[in-house]
């Protein structure tokens, strides 16, 4: 553990954190919506792929602003549904849903990409001897899982807690404590490093963690709302400043 002191474990955000979108998101949804309802025409559902598209977008928009606010999850697959059934829909198996999803994401998964450095900081850490674990805000459990194994980052972490799975979203100190639990560590011992000061830097704040905003692709309307409320522990501006930041706070968690 030299040179990390008190510090054994680190928690990371993974989109706009480990990985990085290259596209635009208003575009690529309504390209990916128009796909989904072109997809459940071919699985024999009657639909009207305007509306359905409009619909559908709208539908993910005002999910994402609630679930911003009360910090539970409402996966991709439950909006679906919820569309479906004001189409006249009440029944779509989970094998169609599923098949549905893998193309409605695809367009979106081809913009991600790793951070540029990414593997040298992860590798550092874990052959320091830390433990590294993975917290990711998303609507579809698949998508993320495959968003993993395309930037091959899984072997890096355990656990790997995604909100779409978990039922529940970061800020909400249980998705943070059920990582120290699996640890078996105390929250004083661990920094979580993210994008979001809403989500990453006020959730490790909520149980007590060191925390390390990484500002990159922290450009964003929710974190300028937040600016001035939530103040971070450290800053880092690119990826390739973590482990620094990391031992500056053990230094600094030393001299307590």
């Amino acid at each position: 553990m030299e040179g990390y002191g008190v510090i054994r474990g680190v928690i990371f955000d993974l989109g706009s954190t480990l990985i990085r979108f290259n596209g635009d998101w208003p575009e690529i949804l309504q390209e990916s919506s128009q796909t989904l309802a072109e997809v459940l025409e071919q699985e024999g559902f009657s639909l009207d792929g305007r509306p359905f598209t409009e619909v559908f977008t709208c539908e993910m928009t005002e999910g994402y602003q609630a679930r911003e606010k009360d910090w539970v999850e409402r996966t991709t697959s439950s909006l679906l549904r919820k569309v479906m059934s004001r189409f006249g829909y009440e029944e779509i198996s989970d094998e169609t849903v599923a098949r549905a999803l893998v193309r409605f994401y695809a367009a979106s998964e081809g913009c991600w990409e790793p951070m540029e450095g990414v593997y040298g900081v992860l590798d550092e850490l874990r052959e320091a001897g830390l433990r590294l674990g993975l917290i990711s805000n998303a609507g579809d459990e698949n998508n993320v899982q495959r968003l993993i194994d395309k930037a091959r980052l899984r072997s890096y972490f355990n656990p790997i807690l995604i909100s779409a799975a978990e039922g529940i979203r970061k800020p909400n100190p249980r998705l943070f404590e059920t990582v120290l639990e699996a640890w078996v560590m105390p929250a004083h011992q661990v920094v979580m490093v993210g994008d979001s000061l809403a989500a990453d830097i006020l959730g490790a704040q909520h149980v007590g963690l060191h925390q390390i905003w990484l500002t990159a692709q922290a450009d964003t309307s929710s974190n300028r709302a937040h600016a001035d409320a939530i103040v971070p522990e450290a800053i880092a501006e690119d990826i390739t400043e973590v482990p620094d930041q990391v031992r500056r706070l053990a230094e600094m968690a030393s001299g307590d």
